[in-house]
């Protein structure tokens, strides 16, 4: 049977800046499987990594690259491109990168960072626009996809299946065992977001998710691997 996935909120967030260089490093180091990460396109046509469409009072899609790397994170560093991002984490973690908005104009950018990246076959996309999420299975197949969800669906397979993705993303608040299984009865997968109480980690893994997505990978790490195997 499949462990589940630990994966890392932003990097990990809970150590270090979210959607930091720092925090996709330390997502390895504190046990996670994988990192999850926000994207916006600049108005050059670059892919940068953060999660608000602001950057203080700065709108990304209205800047160039230049203008949001000259903005500095909390912790220093400049705000991160979807190519540094991939490169600086591990090539034995799955990068899930959640595409806040996307023009179809962006699609190839966004699958030459994937291809130049360290492990491209370790990518997967997902997005609360289930339409944007179609579009990029229709140009790549067997691009790993995900469809978010914050509300409890009445049909979560239909979902699924009019986005054409793998896994449901759905928020940690809006999960029972009855969803699980019904997800699961269809054939896909569910990941829960963004969960760090150890005991409601221990419930949604008692559930049989698929994956724990925190913003403290030790945590969740720590659940998984206490798990009867």
């Amino acid at each position: 049977m499949t462990r589940p996935l630990v994966i890392a909120h932003r990097g990990a967030s809970g150590y270090e800046t979210e959607n930091s260089l720092a925090a996709f490093r330390a997502a390895r180091a504190t046990g996670a499987d994988g990192v999850e990460l926000d994207i916006h396109a600049t108005a050059d046509g670059a892919l940068v990594v953060h999660h608000d469409e602001m950057i203080g009072e700065h709108h990304i899609a209205h800047c160039s690259l230049r203008e949001v790397q000259a903005q500095r994170l909390p912790n220093g560093e400049p705000i991160p491109t979807l190519g540094q991002a991939l490169a600086t984490i591990h090539p034995d973690m799955t990068a899930f990168v959640e595409i806040k908005s996307l023009s179809p104009r962006m699609d190839e950018k966004l699958f030459a960072a994937i291809d130049a990246s360290p492990s491209p076959a370790r990518v997967a996309v997902h997005a609360f626009d289930h339409r944007v999420v179609h579009r990029l299975g229709e140009k790549r197949p067997h691009l790993l996809r995900g469809v978010l969800s914050t509300s409890y669906p009445i049909h979560p397979v239909r979902c699924l299946q009019d986005a054409d993705a793998g896994a449901l993303w759905q928020h940690f608040k809006q999960v029972d065992e009855s969803l699980v299984s019904g997800v699961h009865e269809a054939g896909y997968l569910i990941y829960v977001w963004t969960v760090d109480a150890a005991e409601q980690i221990a419930r949604l893994l008692s559930w049989g998710v698929d994956a724990i997505c925190t913003n403290y990978p030790d945590r969740g790490r720590a659940a998984v691997d206490s798990l009867p195997r």
